[in-house]
C-alpha cells in the first residue's frame, strides 16, 4: 500500500465524529484532498460523471498561473536593475524577483488560510479549494513594492468581505481576490497606484533613475495631449513588442499579453474557462474603442483616437480577461448571460480608462461592478426563455 495513503487511513478515525480531534475534520480532508480524491463519495444514483471535480477545476488555473509567477519573479528583479543601472544578469535577477515575490505568495496564503480555516471551523465544513485560485491570482495583481502588511489585510478583506460573509465559496457574488486589490486600491492609493512604486528599489538606492519615474502606458495614455499613443509609448521605452512581452514596471504577474493569450487558451481547452465570457469581453473592448474613435473624428483627444486592440496590450486587461471574468461563481451560469456579462465588462473598461483617468487600469473596477449583475443576467435570459416556450403552449 502507498505509504501515504496507509498514513492517511491510520488516522482518519481521530478526525471521524466521535474521534479526539473530530473539531479538525475539515482539517484533514483538505490535506487528504491535496493528495487524493476526497474519500467520501456519492453512494447512491443519482451521480453526475465528468472529467472534473472542484479540486482538478481550481488546480488547473494555478497550473495556468504558473507562467506568470515565473515571468513575474523575472521582471520583477530585472526593472530593478535597470531602475539601479546595473546588468541585468539572470541569477542575480531572479534573487531579487524571488525576495520580493515570495515573501508576498506566503503571507497571502497564511493569512488567507486562517480566515478559510476558522470559517470552515465555526461553519464545520471543509476548506474550499476557491481558496487556493483566490490567493494565487491576488500577489499578481499588486506591485512587487506593496508592504507585507497590507498584503495581509488585502486578502484578508477579500477573502472575509469578499466571500465569507456571502456564506463562503458558491455564495459570494464579488471576485474575492479583485475585491482585496480593491481594497487596497481605495485605501492605500499611494502604495498601489502611480508610478515610482511599479519599480523595486535594489538596497542603496533611494529613488529611481529618472527614466523610471516617468508614467507607466496607462498613465502616458492618458497624458498625451498632441500625437499618437503608440509614439510616446515609444518615447517612453515601451515599444509593442515590449507591451506584448510585459517587460515594463507594473503589477507582478498581470502585464503580460502573451502569457495571458496562452493561459486563455489553455483554460478554454481543458474547459474550465468559458469561451463566450471571453469572446464578449473581446467584443466589448474592441467594439466600444471603435466606436469612440469613431463618434470622435479627427482632431480628438489622442486617448479616443487609440487603436482599439492596443488597450489589450497594457495595464491588467489581458490577464483580468483571462483569469477574472471566467470566475465560475461570480460570473453568469447561463450562456447568452455570459456573452452580455463579457461585453460589459469589456465596454466598461474601455470607458473607465478613457473618460475617467482616476482609474486607470479600469477592468478590476468593471469586472466587480458586472458581478453585482450577473444575478440580474440571469434572470433575464431565465425570463427569454420562459416567454419564448410558453409562447408555444396551448
Amino acid at each position: 500500500m502507498n505509504p501515504v495513503r496507509r498514513f492517511f487511513d491510520t488516522h482518519r478515525h481521530h478526525f471521524e465524529p466521535g474521534g479526539r480531534l473530530a473539531r479538525f475534520g475539515f482539517l484533514y480532508e483538505n490535506i487528504e484532498s491535496v493528495f487524493f480524491a476526497p474519500a467520501a463519495v456519492t453512494a447512491a444514483a443519482p451521480q453526475v460523471r465528468d472529467t472534473l471535480d472542484v479540486k482538478r477545476y481550481m488546480f488547473l488555473v494555478i497550473v495556468a498561473l504558473v507562467p506568470h509567477y515565473a515571468f513575474g519573479v523575472f521582471n520583477v528583479g530585472y526593472q530593478a536593475h535597470r531602475a539601479a543601472g546595473l546588468p541585468p544578469e539572470f541569477g542575480s535577477v531572479i534573487a531579487v524577483g524571488l525576495k520580493a515575490v515570495v515573501p508576498m505568495v506566503v503571507v497571502t496564503y497564511a493569512v488567507g488560510y486562517f480566515w478559510e480555516a476558522l470559517f470552515a471551523t465555526v461553519r464545520k465544513h471543509e476548506i474550499s479549494e476557491g481558496l487556493f485560485v483566490s490567493c494565487a491570482l491576488f500577489p499578481l495583481t499588486l506591485p512587487p513594492t506593496q508592504p507585507l502588511w497590507q498584503v495581509a489585510l488585502g486578502i484578508s478583506f477579500g477573502i472575509v468581505i469578499g466571500k465569507e460573509i456571502f456564506g463562503g465559496t458558491g455564495r459570494n457574488f464579488l471576485n474575492p481576490a479583485l475585491t482585496g486589490r480593491a481594497f487596497l486600491y481605495f485605501a492605500y492609493p499611494a502604495q498601489t497606484s502611480g508610478d515610482a512604486v511599479w519599480t523595486l528599489l535594489l538596497p542603496g538606492r533611494a529613488a529611481p533613475v529618472d527614466a523610471f519615474t516617468a508614467a507607466t502606458p496607462l498613465s502616458l495614455a492618458a497624458l498625451t495631449e498632441s500625437g499618437g499613443i503608440p509614439q510616446a509609448w515609444a518615447e517612453a521605452g515601451y515599444d509593442l513588442w515590449t507591451l506584448f512581452l510585459g517587460l515594463y514596471p507594473d503589477a507582478i504577474g498581470a502585464s503580460s499579453t502573451l502569457l495571458c493569450l496562452v493561459g486563455a487558451l489553455f483554460l478554454i481547452t481543458v474547459g474550465v474557462a468559458d469561451w463566450r465570457i471571453i469572446a464578449g469581453d473581446l467584443l466589448g473592448v474592441l467594439g466600444t474603442a471603435a466606436a469612440i474613435r469613431l463618434l470622435a473624428g479627427p482632431g480628438a483627444a489622442p486617448y479616443l483616437l487609440l487603436d482599439p486592440w492596443l488597450h489589450l496590450l497594457v495595464g491588467g486587461a489581458a490577464f483580468g480577461i483571462a483569469y477574472m471574468t471566467t470566475d465560475p461563481v461570480s460570473a453568469p451560469a447561463l450562456p447568452r448571460a455570459r456573452v452580455a456579462y463579457g461585453f460589459f465588462i469589456g465596454a466598461l473598461t474601455v470607458l473607465i480608462r478613457v473618460f475617467n483617468p482616476a482609474f486607470p487600469e479600469g477592468i478590476g473596477i468593471a469586472i466587480l461592478f458586472m458581478n453585482c449583475f450577473a444575478p440580474l443576467l440571469d434572470d433575464l435570459e431565465l425570463r427569454r426563455r420562459l416567454k419564448r416556450r410558453l409562447s408555444h403552449v396551448r
